[in-house]
């Protein structure tokens, strides 16, 4: 993909930003709650001059207006400030898990990813909105990271951007999980585009005012991006470093207990994305020998001792870096979406297509 080859995308018309999935993930939770609240002012403030204005520049602008929803994903977990009630709701997008027969009494999440799919998807379908952003965050030194299941989904990758851009200070990256559509189980995969937007550290059932704002933020940057995408901006190519996901690490165990028998090495612990080399230390046992990194490659850790993943084996993530040439962007004209109803295609689909 050449960086000057211009992509033409079809409008993101519906955007959905998500938060309280997890229920103690505060910073979406708070946020989202604000954003409902100031939708209902608005509803309060409009009048009938109010919405005349509006088809004016509506008119003007040649399209149609991005309609953003608002959802608060998981609310009885997000009541108890927990991050789910019987399973994990941002496990429970997969096509097999929502078209399964649900058992009575269905697990809470089970039901309300359904209706989650039913509000936001159906997942796979023309129908579904057309970008979801999921607000997590983590207990890791992560920075603020998109999480996609693409790494050559150019919306995606053009909205990354531009947080770089206008974020200079906040570290970020783009993480890849290369994981199937019908295997990707997150919240975000229903949307025809989605990344998970997440945010630390910041402890869970805390909110921090600094990582609320960087959210906060990167969502008004994330929904600047769609309108100006969709009034005809044409976003010039370049270049993104994709952090790929290649394993998972488990903490060292007992063999019949189970109990966890070591923590991250403290030369570890908080340098997400730092890369580690085999042989540097990993974990520090409880008794105070240092086990080291037996991989065969240097790779990038990250979620390095989150807190939801103890229940999950999960100690640390590591991924490969590669670097990702994207094209510019602009939004179809009529003519080329009558042309193309299916919309562009990304480079995966194309080499799809050609196998």
């Amino acid at each position: 993909m050449e960086v000057d080859k211009v992509a033409c995308l079809p409008r993101l018309s519906r955007v959905a930003v998500c938060g309280g999935t997890h229920g103690n993930e505060l910073s979406g939770v708070y946020l989202v709650r604000e954003l409902l609240k100031e939708e209902k002012k608005k509803k309060k403030k409009k009048t009938m001059e109010v919405v005349e204005k509006e088809k004016e520049v509506e008119e003007e602008n040649g399209g149609e207006p991005l309609s953003v929803l608002t959802v608060l994903s998981n609310p009885q977990a997000t009541q108890r400030c927990r991050r789910y009630v019987d399973t994990d709701l941002n496990r429970c997008f997969t096509h097999a898990t929502l078209n399964a027969p649900l058992s009575d009494p269905a697990p809470y999440e089970m039901v309300r990813s359904r209706q989650l799919n039913s509000l936001l998807g159906p997942k796979g379908s023309r129908e579904a909105v057309d970008l979801v952003c999921d607000l997590h965050n983590t207990t890791a030194n992560m920075g603020l990271c998109l999480i996609a299941y693409s790494a050559s989904d150019w919306v995606c990758l053009h909205v990354f951007r531009h947080l770089q851009r206008q974020m200079p200070d906040v570290p970020m990256r783009y993480i890849h999980f290369d994981v199937p559509n019908k295997e990707s189980y997150s919240l975000d995969s229903v949307g025809k585009h989605g990344f998970a937007m997440e945010i630390g550290p910041q402890p869970h059932g805390v909110v921090r005012s600094n990582v609320y704002t960087a959210m906060k933020d990167g969502v008004q940057h994330m929904l600047d991006w769609a309108r100006s995408f969709n009034s005809g901006t044409t976003f010039e190519g370049g270049f993104v470093d994709v952090f790929t996901m290649v394993k998972h690490i488990d903490y060292p165990r007992d063999g019949e207990t189970h109990n966890i028998t070591a923590a991250i090495h403290p030369q570890l612990q908080d340098r997400d994305f730092c890369l580690i080399h085999p042989e540097e230390p990993l974990f520090q046992t409880f008794a105070g020998e240092t086990l080291r990194y037996k991989g065969k490659e240097p790779l990038y850790p990250f979620f390095i001792n989150e807190c939801a993943y103890y229940e999950k084996g999960i100690a640390l993530s590591l991924a490969r870096k590669k670097r990702v040439t994207i094209p510019a962007v602009r939004v179809q004209t009529e003519q080329e979406q009558l042309a193309n109803p299916q919309g562009y295609a990304s480079e995966e689909e194309e080499e799809e297509e050609e196998e």
